[in-house]
């Protein structure tokens, strides 16, 4: 069985949650990834996928649609889990930052890094 599934949030949508405890360090999910070049981002950015990408390659010159549930992660400044870009792998793998109660929600840092509290191009509800 999966740690994790999709539920409504209540508040934003729909969102990750865990189906059992996960230890610190403990591997979540792994995200295969559809690369793109930036020349095709303008295409993009004009869908609803643009939302739900992440920047990707050895210069960040790249964007990736996870697929799975990678592109359902909602973002939190105080996030329970982290993300890598798998570059060798082509996928994005999930990582626990802490210890996560069975049906709490999972979320990461869209910044990439999960103390980095950069403004996001949409207003973040904690």
């Amino acid at each position: 069985m999966l740690p994790i599934c999709i539920k409504d949030t209540g508040k934003y949508g729909k969102g990750i949650y865990a189906t059992r405890d996960i230890k610190t360090g403990e591997l979540i999910e792994v995200s295969p990834v559809l690369i793109s070049s930036k020349n095709e981002w303008k295409y993009l950015k004009k869908t609803v996928l643009f939302d739900y990408c992440f920047t990707w390659g050895e210069n960040y010159e790249q964007i990736a649609v996870a697929l799975g549930f990678g592109s359902l992660f909602n973002h939190s400044f105080t996030p329970n889990a982290m993300f890598i870009n798998n570059i060798g792998n082509l996928s994005i793998d999930f990582y626990a930052i802490v210890d996560i109660k069975a049906s709490e929600e999972i979320t990461i840092n869209y910044n990439g890094d999960s103390d980095d509290k950069s403004p996001l191009w949409f207003d973040v509800l904690e």
